[in-house]
């Protein structure tokens, strides 16, 4: 493969396309499924969700009114600070979560069934590795 051709971005565009259809089955967009992932490891606020997920915080606000109106996360008054409000999954929204989580596994395993066994191995690591680099790029807020 010639490292000037864009093979990584397009097979990208074409998971997150494979991931969306999985997550429709689910009930869920793929902007829902990043917001429940991410509050999936513990409750926040607007503004650090906003980082996460690489967007802004108008946009994370409407997201949630959307999760909010469907009964998978809930905010939170915040006891010290009227201001601040902390969104947190409801029982629901972790069983939405689990769900579309193995929806989309299921779906990458029969695309990766494709692939030889070695070759599918590897393709579903290097996923992982991703998740790794975007995590650590949010942390510490770096552009997207």
């Amino acid at each position: 493969m010639d490292a000037t051709e864009p093979t990584g971005a397009r097979a990208l565009a074409y998971l997150a396309r494979v991931l969306e259809v999985a997550l429709a089955d689910a009930g869920l967009s793929l902007p829902q499924y990043r917001l429940l992932s991410y509050l999936s490891r513990g409750s926040s606020a607007a503004s650090p969700a906003a980082r996460q997920l690489a967007t802004s915080r108008p946009s994370v606000t409407a997201l949630v009114d959307g999760v909010v109106a469907k009964g998978l996360v809930t905010r939170l008054p915040d006891a010290t600070d009227r201001r601040r409000i902390t969104l947190a999954l409801t029982p629901e929204g972790y069983a939405v979560v689990e769900r579309a989580d193995a929806a989309a596994t299921a779906r990458l395993a029969a695309l990766a069934a494709h692939l030889p066994p070695e070759d599918a191995e590897r393709a579903t690591g290097a996923l992982g590795l991703w998740l790794d680099a975007l995590r650590a790029e949010a942390s510490v807020g770096a552009p997207t």
